[in-house]
Parts: structure tokens; C-alpha cells; sequence
């Protein structure tokens, strides 16, 4: 990862860093992880905010998404596949948040107060795009931005596959939208009438199984940012740190710059392998 981050200009002012890239990034995953505030990072890692600064800086700089998109790039290689998609599955994921920030609202459907994610990924699970509203937007709503975004971002896509929430027998302007505007196909996967309860079907699996493995970190369980933007940022720095192990094909284990050793130190690292 060490290549794609950002260097320091010393011409345009930029001194020698107190704090090294691993650190930051060990410290930002940690607050990932562990879900805890950033005033509540151990003293092993760097100061709080340092941590934050930088997660900030990377964010409006858009090194997250420079990384994120190089690393799925890399990814797809690994497996066989062309670095680029041809196809991708769209979904949205309602999660409560804490009190106050910007667009929260209340989801009737899923009878939850808070942010709704809208995500579409390729068919291994990997994020392409990411927008992150109130949850009182409605899919249809929500599939308009991410589906303009992904045709700015991934020429190469032309099949998206959805679920029902994106078109019905009422309102099926989307598709034909994101057809004559985008020139993409928006299919609909749908439930057989005769089918009750939960089932898992063909391609929509793909993305839940991703919502699944976003949540499995304590910061995303509900959404604690006050900007939409820093949700969307730390997605991408969850879906960062799962693409490095598997580039790295093992467990992570992110050592820190040379310093003494703890045995908090060694908590640490527990954590963010975990």
C-alpha cells in the first residue's frame, strides 16, 4: 500500500512526518475495528487528533479513493478476472445512527431511524460505488446517484442487477433511465410469489454478503459520523483493510514503526487482525 500513498512536497512546505504511514494507518483501523471514538485511541498508537487529521485529509484529498481503487483493481487481477467490470449488483442497507449529524431520517419500510447506504459492487462483492443518504430516500432515489456515479467512474459496466425495490409494475422509470441516460441494463431479480421467508437469491447475495462483511466492523454496526462524506470514506476504509488481506493472503498483521513493544501493543494488533 506504501506506493500509493501520497508523498510530501518539501518544496511546497511539507517537513519530515513525526508519525509514519503504518502507524496512521494502524491507528485509523483501530478506530474502524473497534468501533471506539477517536479521543479513545491507546497511547501505543498515535494521537487521536493526528489520526483523525489525517483520516481527514485523505478523505478531502481523495487518496481513499485513489487506494480503494487500485487495490480492487488488484484484487480482480489475483482472481483471474479483468481489472475492470463488465457487470455489478446494486443494493441499499438502512443502519441506525447516533443522535444528530446531517441526513438521518426514517426508513418505514425497515422501521429504522437513521442512514441509508446505497452500494453497488461487482460480482465478487467488491465496493465499485458508495452514497451514503437518509434513510427516508428511497431506493429508486438512491439507485439514480450511484448508478450516475458508476457510469462516470466504470465505462465498462453495462448489466446491473437489482431487486424488486428498484422497479415495479408502477414505477419502472429508473430502468429505463439508467438505459436511454446511461446506457446500462438495470435487471430485476425477483422473489417467486410461491416462496415465503428468507431466501438467497441468484447475484443479489453478492452485495449482502458485502453489507456483511462491512458491518463486522464495530464503527460501521450503526453510523456514528456526523458528514455523510466521512461514512462513504470509512466504507471505503473498511473495504481498504479487507482487500489488503487478501492481496496479502493471510490474516493482517500490522506491525508499527520501531518502538518498544507492550503488552497493550500486542492487544492492539490483536484487534486489528481480527
Amino acid at each position: 500500500m506504501q506506493p500509493l500513498l501520497p508523498v510530501r512536497d518539501l518544496r511546497k512546505g511539507g517537513g519530515i512526518r513525526k508519525y509514519g504511514d503504518r502507524l496512521v494507518l494502524d491507528s485509523i483501523f483501530y478506530v474502524l475495528r473497534s468501533g471506539c471514538q477517536w479521543r479513545m485511541l491507546p497511547h501505543d498508537l498515535m494521537p487521536f487528533d493526528a489520526a483523525h487529521r489525517w483520516f481527514t485529509k485523505w478523505r478531502e484529498d481523495g487518496t481513499w479513493d485513489r487506494v480503494h481503487d487500485e487495490l480492487r483493481r488488484q484484487v480482480r487481477v489475483e482472481a483471474g478476472r479483468d481489472p475492470e467490470p463488465s457487470a455489478a449488483v446494486i443494493d441499499a442497507q438502512s443502519i441506525k445512527t447516533s443522535e444528530g449529524g446531517e441526513a438521518r431520517g426514517f426508513d418505514a419500510g425497515k422501521r429504522t431511524t437513521g442512514r441509508k447506504r446505497h452500494a453497488i459492487v461487482d460480482t465478487m462483492g467488491l465496493l465499485l460505488v458508495v452514497a451514503v443518504t437518509s434513510a427516508s430516500v428511497q431506493d429508486r432515489a438512491g439507485g439514480r446517484t450511484v448508478l450516475a456515479r458508476l457510469a462516470a467512474g466504470f465505462r465498462t459496466v453495462g448489466l446491473v442487477w437489482a431487486d424488486g425495490g428498484y422497479a415495479n409494475s408502477v414505477d419502472s422509470t429508473l430502468l429505463s433511465w439508467a438505459r436511454d441516460a446511461l446506457n446500462i441494463v438495470v435487471e430485476i431479480v425477483k422473489r417467486t410469489d410461491d416462496v415465503k421467508g428468507f431466501k438467497i437469491l441468484p447475484r443479489r447475495w453478492v452485495v449482502e454478503r458485502t453489507f456483511g462483511w462491512l458491518v463486522r466492523n464495530r464503527r460501521l454496526a450503526r453510523d456514528y459520523e456526523r458528514l455523510t462524506a466521512t461514512s462513504e470514506a470509512m466504507i471505503k476504509v473498511a473495504m481498504i483493510r479487507l482487500m489488503l488481506v487478501r492481496l496479502a493472503g493471510q490474516s493482517a498483521r500490522w506491525s508499527h514503526e520501531p518502538h518498544r513493544k507492550t503488552a497493550r501493543t500486542e492487544t492492539v494488533e490483536n484487534l486489528i487482525a481480527a
